[in-house]
Formats: structure tokens, C-alpha cells, sequence
């Protein structure tokens, strides 16, 4: 019995992983796009959001998608995005 509880908590691990890897990539087209249309922002908050960005991409690629959620969450948040 304990193993089948081990072997679904893992199944779960990985399969939320894939999913915050997904969401890592939408957000960050989500960002690219805001960007694009020049949103009217002022150059810090520019900054800051591009800073998050590449923030959150870096996570990304090492496989830290919680955290890179996070990080591409608050500059969605500070481009009233969502």
C-alpha cells in the first residue's frame, strides 16, 4: 500500500511540474505582447517588469517553474494583465 501512495505522489510531482513549465511559457508571451503595445508605464515600472521577466525565465530553464511563476506573475500584475 505504501508504495502505490508513493508511486501517485510522484505521478503528481511530475505532472504539475509539466504544468508550471507550461504556464512559464504563456506567461511570458503574455509579457512579450503587453510590452509590445508600449502600455503606458513609466520607465522604472519598464525595469522592473523587464527584470522580472528575465527573472522568471532564468527559473524556467532550471527547472524552477513555481518560482518562476511567481516572479512572471508579478510582472503581469504590475501590467494589469491577467
Amino acid at each position: 500500500m505504501k508504495l502505490q501512495h508513493f508511486i501517485v505522489m510522484i505521478s503528481l510531482l511530475i505532472f504539475s511540474s509539466s504544468a508550471f513549465a507550461y504556464r512559464c511559457v504563456i506567461d511570458m508571451r503574455k509579457i512579450d505582447e503587453a510590452l509590445s503595445k508600449q502600455p503606458a508605464i513609466t520607465e522604472m515600472q519598464e525595469q522592473e517588469i523587464r527584470k522580472l521577466r528575465a527573472e522568471g525565465e532564468a527559473l524556467h530553464n532550471k527547472g524552477k517553474h513555481k518560482e518562476s511563476v511567481e516572479a512572471l506573475h508579478k510582472a503581469l500584475e504590475m501590467l494589469g494583465v491577467r
